[in-house]
């Protein structure tokens, strides 16, 4: 249960770092850049947008999802069906986010600390989901049909 909480607090984070990444995007304001300077560089990049879609929505896309999924396993405890597609988003979430990470590092030769924190938080939701889908694996928890 503590798990799910942890999950949940994490996910309405990354929530709000998107949300307010995807506000930047739209409003063409700065981001508040803690003193790094970075964002500027790599929320202009060219790699911000993907097929027309900025990279800050699609994140805050995938943050929603997580949210209502989050929501769902906490309700149905013992529900694979979430635990499944919470692992699967943070997954992909997650190799996503290296490539960024890797894109900021190699290629923009700028670091945005507002997507290091998306970053941390969406590996850490990836770990923490494996740890949920173990509950399953070693039968802890009984699956609904």
């Amino acid at each position: 249960m503590w798990r799910n909480i942890v999950m949940l607090a994490l996910s309405i984070a990354g929530t709000a770092v998107a949300a307010y990444l995807t506000w930047v995007h739209y409003s063409g304001n700065l981001a508040l850049c803690l003193g790094t300077g970075g964002c500027e560089k790599v929320q202009t990049s060219a790699y911000s947008v993907v097929m027309g879609v900025p990279v800050a929505l699609l994140g805050l896309l995938m943050y929603l999802a997580l949210d209502v999924l989050l929501v769902w396993l906490f309700l149905t405890k013992d529900n694979v069906l979430p635990a499944v597609a919470i692992f699967g988003i943070s997954l992909a979430g997650t190799l996503y986010s290296a490539y960024l990470t890797y894109l900021e590092l190699y290629v923009i030769h700028a670091i945005c600390p507002w997507c290091v924190t998306s970053a941390v938080i969406i590996t850490l939701l990836f770990l923490l989901s494996i740890a949920e889908m173990s509950r399953f694996y070693r039968g802890e928890a009984v699956t609904e049909s």
